[in-house]
């Protein structure tokens, strides 16, 4: 989803902005008014105005996109049709546990995924992108994906056809495709099929194509839009430590193909 890490930015601009203000309220600030002599006010330097402007800014939005929320944008169609490209969307920090920036360590355990929850993590095979994915294992399930259909621990998942997907703008593309809305648990959702795709599955991390078992520590994720995703099956688990947060509104949406805003998506709550 993203291809560069804003929040080590902006914890080194924090700390860039934060020294250079202290520097000066200790040391440059008291020999600028000893020069300047009594009763005269000494010129701020311009970098002092602005750390000492900036800092406090920095640190605010720096505390609100690491433990609390943070925007994401969808850039491709592997959610649909739960999220489209150009959805931008809003994600909750701080429901699997509150983290240090920049070296995410958990420091304040609260929750763990359910089967079910759409979320971002930090792709384990290049940690500096994000996806975005939802949870289908737990650690220690059993997964077996055949006939692309889903069974837990032994437990089919049930299905409901909703006939055939109807795209605009841009998930124009997906029109034709069979709808369904699965359950998994008490959660249900729409997923998207393609039937003449992948009649002959390669899944080079599920045994014989069709069976996983989710190592300790870890989660299987997959996309929405079964036969367009890169997901679990073809790289494997999500190690817990990868995880950024639960994907929870659709804040904004702007189709790129057709040059306006999607009104209808607005706030919507991710399922």
């Amino acid at each position: 989803m993203i291809q560069f890490d804003f929040p080590t930015i902006l914890f080194f601009a924090a700390v860039v902005t934060g020294l250079i203000w202290a520097l000066d309220r200790m040391f440059w600030r008291p020999r600028r008014l000893s020069q300047a002599g009594e009763g005269r006010q000494a010129k701020e330097p311009l970098i002092v105005e602005y750390s000492r402007s900036f800092f406090p800014i920095i640190v605010a939005v720096l505390v609100l996109r690491s433990f609390l929320v943070e925007p994401f944008r969808i850039p491709s169609g592997s959610m649909m049709p739960t999220l489209v490209d150009g959805d931008f969307i809003l994600v909750n920090k701080f429901d699997y546990g509150i983290r240090l920036p920049v070296i995410n360590t958990k420091i304040i355990p609260i929750g763990e995924p359910q089967r079910g929850d759409v979320v971002v993590f930090r792709f384990p095979r290049d940690p500096s992108t994000d996806f975005i994915k939802r949870i289908i294992g737990l650690p220690g399930d059993h997964i077996e994906y055949r006939d692309k259909r889903l069974t837990i621990n032994g437990k089919p998942l049930k299905y409901k056809s909703d006939g055939i997907y109807i795209g605009t703008g841009t998930a124009v593309t997906m029109s034709g495709a069979q709808e369904l809305t699965e359950t998994i648990g008490k959660h249900t959702h729409k997923i998207l099929l393609e039937q003449n795709r992948n009649l002959e599955p390669d899944f080079p991390c599920m045994k014989d194509n069709t069976s996983f078992t989710v190592p300790k520590g870890h989660y299987f994720a997959m996309g929405d839009n079964r036969d367009n995703s890169n997901d679990s099956r073809y790289w494997c688990a999500v190690p817990e430590r990868n995880l950024v947060g639960k994907a929870f509104l659709i804040w904004m949406s702007w189709d790129k193909l057709d040059s306006k805003v999607k009104w209808k998506r607005i706030g919507t709550h991710i399922e």
